[in-house]
Formats: structure tokens, sequence, C-alpha cells
């Protein structure tokens, strides 16, 4: 990070803070790095995200709520911005030791009631896709394994004030407008502070990453549903929307603040179209699956990296597949995408 970013960085964060919004970064175990919670110091005092369920990150987070004179045990409101665990696993502990009221969108309430039960039927939606997108057998149960060990990171808890699309959450003399932007995940939701022009985004935007839009369960389906969400295609829809917003400051759940966010969402249309372009080089050359174009374009990544990668391929597929410039050729219990 240059110093000229740093300099921008904490020039944003000190007008976050006069506006009485303080962000406190804590450490995950995941390669994303640190995860920003955000203290908005009003009526009630409130944090937006928790971070993972671990000791070091409760720590952490006690010891940056002491650093602006409050203990956890002063909270009174917890907003949780989407069903990630990096965002939402220590909610539960924070909930039950402030007493605090657990806020998110109404669709997530259901999800984050039933953690574990749910995040098994999401293992299980993520098997299908990668058997049917060409991922080896033994790629897929090695990913599942891992990914049964990362809900120890997470927790249920319970939604008291489940929020609307559209809603408005009163803080004090605070009023924050309620947005879902799916796309990241299904349960993306901003918190836009229209009179101060500031956007607490979560995921839904982050400065030095595009935020991979992933293929996810939709909320309250089953694991078998047949129709695979449209990822990328919603998560465009979202930014649009975003972009089209009167915000001079976006706070989001990893990085820095962002100062410019109709450029940068600009800047990942540009990006993703690329990226499209790119995918339907390979696929004029022969028609191959989703896990084939991951492998091409990111060797031994796509393998590490599956389901992230999987869902990079086949946002962009559905791009193209909107575009009628792609289709799909079913093969067995194989998809393999062609050019038109």
């Amino acid at each position: 990070m240059s110093s000229t970013h740093s300099g921008e960085a904490s020039a944003a964060l000190a007008r976050a803070a006069e506006a009485g919004i303080h962000c406190l970064p804590i450490p995950t175990p995941f390669m994303v790095g640190r995860v920003n919670t955000y203290l908005i110091e009003d009526d009630p005092l409130t944090l937006v995200d928790s971070g993972p369920n671990s000791g070091k990150a409760l720590d952490e987070l006690e010891r940056a709520l002491a650093g602006r004179g409050h203990a956890l045990e002063d909270l009174g409101l917890l907003i949780i911005t989407h069903q990630h665990i990096d965002h939402v696993g220590l909610a539960n502990i924070v909930a039950r030791r402030s007493g605090a009221e657990v806020a998110a969108l109404d669709l997530l309430a259901p999800f984050l009631s039933r953690f574990g039960q749910d995040m098994e039927r999401d293992d299980e939606f993520a098997e299908r896709l990668m058997l049917h997108h060409g991922i080896p057998s033994e790629v897929v149960f090695a990913l599942r394994s891992v990914s049964a060990s990362f809900r120890a990171w997470g927790s249920s808890v319970e939604v008291t004030r489940p929020l609307a699309d559209g809603a408005e959450l009163e803080l004090g003399d605070r009023t924050l407008d309620v947005h879902h932007r799916p796309g990241h995940s299904p349960s993306d939701t901003v918190f836009f502070d229209r009179r101060r022009s500031l956007l607490i985004a979560g995921d839904h935007l982050i400065k030095h990453v595009s935020s991979n839009p992933l293929i996810s369960r939709p909320l309250g389906s089953e694991p078998s549903a047949q129709e695979r969400p449209r990822a990328l295609v919603t998560y465009m829809q979202s930014l649009r929307a975003t972009q089209e917003m009167d915000v001079d400051l976006v706070l989001s759940g990893h990085g820095e603040p962002i100062t410019d966010h109709a450029g940068l969402i600009e800047e990942r249309f540009a990006m993703h179209t690329r990226r499209a372009e790119r995918m339907l080089a390979l696929i004029r050359e022969r028609p191959r699956t989703a896990y084939e174009i991951a492998q091409e374009l990111w060797g031994n990544v796509a393998v590490t990296q599956a389901f992230l990668a999987l869902s990079e391929v086949l946002g962009h597929m559905d791009l193209l597949l909107a575009d009628g410039r792609v289709g799909e050729v079913a093969e067995g219990e194989l998809t393999r995408f062609r050019a038109t």
C-alpha cells in the first residue's frame, strides 16, 4: 500500500469517525485477512458484523471496543451484513454477553437460526454443482471436508430485528436505509446513512479486489434445486443500483474505504466484460466444462480453490448465455459450454 493510499484511507476513516462510525478490523483465519467490523457510537451503541468465532477474534474485538471506551456488554444492537462466517461467527457470543438485539435481512433470519444445518445444505448444493461442471470427485470430497471444518468459525444466532429490503433502521437521530444487494452472497445487505452520504457495504463492494459472486444455494431452497442462481448477473444488477446512489464514502467489509464508488463499479463492469471475452475465446476453440475453463485460466488455483474458480467461470458463462453467444451441451451428468 502506498503512502498516498494510506493517506487517502486515513482521511476517509477520519471522515467516518466524525460521523460516529469507527472501523474495528478483526483477524480471521482465512486468506482474505482481517474483516472490518464497525462501531456506530449512537443510541443504541451498535456493532456492524462480528468477525469469526475464535478466541483471537473475540480478544481483539474487546480490545478495540475498550480503545473506544466501551465493553462488549455496552452494545445494544448488532447488525449483520451477510451470511459468511467471517462476518457472523461471533454474533452468538456478542448477543448473549451484551443482550444486544440482532438486526439482519429478514430473508437471512432462518439461515442464521439454524446455521450448522443450513451450512450442510449449502455443501450438498455445492457438491452437486461441482460434480455437474466437471470437478473431479476426489477434489469435491476434499473441499467438503474443508468446508465442514470451517463451520466451527460460525455460529447460530436469533435475529430479533428482521429487516425488509427498503426498511429504515433508526439509531438515535441517525437513519440507515436498508438495501438488499444480492450477488456476492444471497443475503448481502447495505446500510445507507443518507444524511451523511455514507454507505456501510459489507462485502458488496471492496476496493482492492472484486467481490467473488459465489454460486450459492438460494435462501430457503433445497440442496437439490435444479436451477442454479445467476450470481454474477444478479451481482451486476446490484452494483448498478449502488452505482446510482448519491454516496460520498463506502465502508467495506475488507480493506480500505472507497471514495469513488461509481468509478470503481465501472471498473468492475469492464473487468467482467474482459474476463467473459477471454473465456469465450477458449470455448471457441472447443466446447469445455466450466472446470476445464478454470484450469486453462488459473492452473492449480482451479484445484485448490475449485469452488471459487467454478463460481467465477459460471458467472461469466451466464453473462454470455444471456447475450446468446454461448450455449450449454449436456453430456450425461456433465455440462459443457460451446460458442454459438
